[in-house]
């Protein structure tokens, strides 16, 4: 099976990403690897979005900024929602392999 494009920059953004529960942690060993960097990477688009959403109830930025935004957005979520899901099901097949 082959993943395309979108789903290994899913994948790769949505493994270096930091948990949820701990947001201000410092970062571990390893934060500089690529891994690190494309969470970073995830991070901050979803960043940059939520900025370009707010300016743009605020004081009515470019919509076409908007929309770009949200584009790129809903693709960085649907990579993660997809390496995920991908994940939960290599795990599901390790639980079934015999001891």
């Amino acid at each position: 099976m082959s993943m395309d494009v979108k789903s290994s920059f899913a994948a790769l953004s949505y493994a270096s990403a930091r948990p949820a529960t701990a947001p201000n942690a410092p970062q571990q060993s390893g934060g500089d690897t690529a891994m690190g960097k494309l969470a970073n990477s995830f991070v901050n688009t979803l960043k940059s979005g939520e900025e370009t959403a707010k300016a743009s109830m605020v004081s009515g930025a470019d919509p076409h900024a908007l929309v770009q935004a949200l584009a790129s957005t809903e693709l960085a979520v649907e990579t993660a929602v997809t390496v995920r899901d991908r994940v939960v099901e290599a795990y599901q097949e390790i639980l079934r392999m015999p001891v």
